[in-house]
């Protein structure tokens, strides 16, 4: 086994308040793979990453220990690389969720392509246009 050498994320998990259509939605829609499926005592989750892998996940948590947490609007944002802002933005927009900010240019950015959405709880979506993607 290799000892490491530096810290790195894994995964960040969000409680999602129907785990089936957030699955839906995460895969379908942001074309994430689902790595692991769990069934805890008090919680089921889905973890995905994207076919690169390229070290991170979203874990979908949804609590059945009889907890009531608050799934909707949370302050909390994904980031997506994507190759193409204009299209993914425009999946998103039709599963019926909200675009805060098409996909443009940002020229304080360095003229990098930004957008937001919201994903089906509300958490907030931001959308770069991945490197080398232009």
């Amino acid at each position: 086994m290799t000892k490491a050498t530096h810290s790195y994320l894994g995964a960040a998990g969000i409680g999602v308040s129907d785990l089936e259509k957030s699955y839906d939605f995460y895969t379908r829609v942001c074309g994430l793979k689902k790595m692991y499926q769990l069934k805890l005592p008090h919680m089921d989750e889905y973890i995905l990453s994207s076919e690169e892998n390229r070290g991170s996940a979203v874990v979908l948590m949804h609590y059945k220990d009889g907890s009531n947490p608050n799934y909707k609007n949370n302050p909390v944002k994904l980031v997506f690389y994507v190759p193409d802002p204009k299209e993914f933005a425009d999946r998103i927009r039709q599963e019926g969720l909200p675009i805060e900010r098409e996909p443009e240019a940002v020229p304080e950015l360095g003229n990098a392509v930004v957008g937001f959405a919201r994903d089906p709880d509300g958490y907030l979506l931001e959308i770069l246009q991945a490197p080398g993607q232009v």
